[in-house]
């Protein structure tokens, strides 16, 4: 099963704070973005008990920026879940203008207890509504 049919777009949008001295967006509004994206996919397909129950800490991001991005652009923050292991859950965030990619990011999450705030492995029936069925 192709990832593609998992993908999840998010809007994003451009502040005028979002933008520094050199006319385009700071490379740190793109964690933000990354942040909003992935969190909103959680939302959007988790059921709502599961979504009330856990809570999602970044533990890495790995960004590859590849254009500027500007106040006036129409972006969107393209999500895939990429795997399940544990607590631990990993998605890869492409940031587009069009068919221009303007940033792909790899992360990490960990998924906590919202209670005990300590790590928390997802049920499969969760898992399933965003990652394809292993074989």
């Amino acid at each position: 099963m192709s990832t593609s049919l998992h993908m999840f777009r998010h809007p994003v949008a451009i502040d005028p704070s979002d933008i520094d001295h050199m006319g385009h967006v700071n490379n740190s509004v793109y964690l933000k973005w990354v942040q909003d994206a992935v969190i909103d996919y959680w939302q959007s397909v988790a059921p709502p008990d599961a979504v009330a129950r856990h809570l999602w800490v970044a533990l890495k991001h790995e960004i590859s920026y590849r254009k500027p991005t500007f106040l006036q652009d129409n972006v969107v923050a393209e999500v895939i879940a990429e795997k399940v292991e544990g607590a631990r859950a990993y998605f890869t965030t492409v940031v587009r203008r069009g068919q221009d990619v303007l940033s792909e990011v790899k992360s990490c999450w960990c998924c906590l207890d919202a209670v005990t705030q300590r790590p928390a492995r997802l049920a499969r029936d969760v898992v399933s509504r965003f990652l394809p069925p292993t074989s």
